[in-house]
């Protein structure tokens, strides 16, 4: 036993420092202040007015730059969890060697609403309810109400503060749940935040943000470039792995096309290898401004398939019949089933779905031509801010994919019933679809009373046509 203890006692500090490295890092020239280069200010605030977070109190600060000038819009670079970093002193080295263009810099803290008596109570903290979720409440938080009030102030020298409004002149970060906040921001706002940094990045399953490398490898890109840091001693607990899911999420990102770059360490859920390669990640992520962040190009084959390069959705300036007449020979059929109904093309399988659910359902149409077999076939997608998919119409092509119109967009489906591909549209929910046109090659949507239009490398089925048995699916 003795031999034992003494064993225990030699290999405690060996494991030790092999689940927690020592973490040194060397710092980079632009994170130490330097004499010559003109200091930006660094000005602290206090907002509680939120109507989007109701009752919340938070502090913000707001850093402009020495070569600001108020006559020019500039650039900016919000972060979660207030400064980190040294980013004012990297922003002073940046900005002034010409490495990143002139950023005002934004730096919040999260949300929580104060206890009535701190004596008694805690406060109510919205850290992981502001940064873990998904949807696009914080974006609007920040384009809404943490932006404009930013530019209700003045620097102490009187000059006024004026933001641009493109999303290319726009960055977004954070670390742990503030990155995944960011990259929420810039997923749902890609038009309002082009460049994210996300270190130690939390992909994990606190409120659905393990479902992202997911919906990257479906979803059509987006212009968006992503700098990613962690390290492989991160967090390993109830919700996920850390290391694994930045790993995960950074396969996705590359499959999907997106202009990514990583910086992987040893380090642990923490912020010192971040602070040290953030000069690096404010390169990477301004490199080349003001050119344009671009779309990558997906891997994903019905992307390949479907997408024509450079046709986008368009509004239709032509008007469009949405749910026209069914023929005869499957009107009663079609109507029983209800608005949200299609056939395949073979005209031998009924598609149905429920909008207050997350199914595609399939009936298999039999030879009297009454449905039978129902079977909740596919899986829909369902945003963070919906109990269901919402899908509100399906169409199908001749080669058997189904087309759903739901709460995030285009939602196409293989013949087994399997989600391959998501097509969103600026006004997020699609209320309506169809395919039209002369070849009937063009899918027509309707989203926040609009119709839009969109040309694809496909035709739309159609149950006045004769049936075309499409090729076997790949199971």
């Amino acid at each position: 036993m003795k031999h034992l203890l003494l064993l225990f006692c030699f290999l405690t500090p060996v494991l030790t420092s092999a689940q927690a490295p020592e973490e040194n890092y060397t710092a980079d020239p632009a994170s130490e202040e330097h004499t010559g280069v003109p200091k930006g200010e660094v000005l602290k605030f206090v907002f509680d007015q939120s109507k989007i977070f109701p009752g919340t109190w938070r502090e913000y600060w707001v850093y402009v730059p020495a070569q600001y000038k108020p006559d020019t819009p500039a650039c900016v670079y919000v972060n979660q969890d207030g400064i980190q970093w040294k980013a004012p002193t990297v922003f002073d080295n940046l900005i002034h060697q010409k490495e990143m263009p002139v950023t005002i810099g934004v730096f919040v803290m999260h949300g929580r609403v104060k206890a009535a008596d701190p004596n008694a109570a805690n406060d109510r903290f919205n850290r992981s309810f502001e940064y873990d979720g998904l949807g696009d409440a914080y974006a609007q938080f920040i384009l809404e109400e943490i932006l404009p009030e930013v530019e209700k102030q003045k620097t102490s020298d009187g000059r006024a503060i004026r933001l641009s409004k493109n999303g290319n002149d726009r960055a977004i970060g954070g670390s742990s749940s503030g990155a995944v906040c960011a990259f929420t921001a810039a997923w749902e706002r890609p038009d309002a935040f082009s460049r994210v940094f996300s270190a130690i990045g939390t992909y994990v399953g606190l409120r659905g943000a393990d479902r992202y490398p997911t919906l990257v490898r479906k979803v059509e890109p987006k212009p968006i470039r992503i700098y990613m840091q962690d390290g492989a001693n991160d967090l390993n607990i109830y919700a996920g792995d850390w290391w694994m899911a930045n790993q995960t999420m950074l396969r996705a990102l590359t499959f999907a096309g997106y202009e990514v770059m990583h910086s992987w360490g040893e380090g642990g859920h923490n912020g010192k290898q971040g602070t040290a390669l953030f000069p690096e990640a404010m390169r990477y992520l301004w490199k080349g401004w003001p050119e344009p962040v671009k779309k990558g190009l997906s891997q994903n084959a019905f992307l390949s398939a479907l997408l024509i390069p450079g046709e986008e959705w368009s509004i239709a300036r032509e008007s469009f019949q949405f749910n026209p007449k069914p023929a005869a020979k499957w009107a009663d059929v079609l109507q029983k089933a209800g608005k949200v109904a299609a056939l395949s093309p073979d005209q031998t399988l009924l598609y149905t779905a429920d909008p207050g659910s997350h199914w595609l359902c399939s009936d298999q149409i039999q030879a009297n031509g009454k449905p039978a077999y129902k079977q909740r076939f596919g899986w829909l997608h369902s945003p963070d801010t919906e109990e269901n998919a919402g899908a509100s119409g399906i169409v199908c092509d001749r080669d058997g994919r189904i087309y759903v119109a739901t709460h995030m967009g285009v939602q196409i489906l293989d013949q087994t019933g399997r989600v391959n591909a998501i097509l969103p549209v600026s006004g997020g929910r699609v209320l309506a679809i169809g395919f039209g046109g002369k070849d009937f090659d063009i899918l027509y949507i309707q989203s926040q009373n609009k119709t839009y239009r969109r040309k694809l490398k496909t035709r739309g089925a159609s149950p006045a046509e004769a049936p075309n048995k499409p090729d076997a699916p790949k199971l």
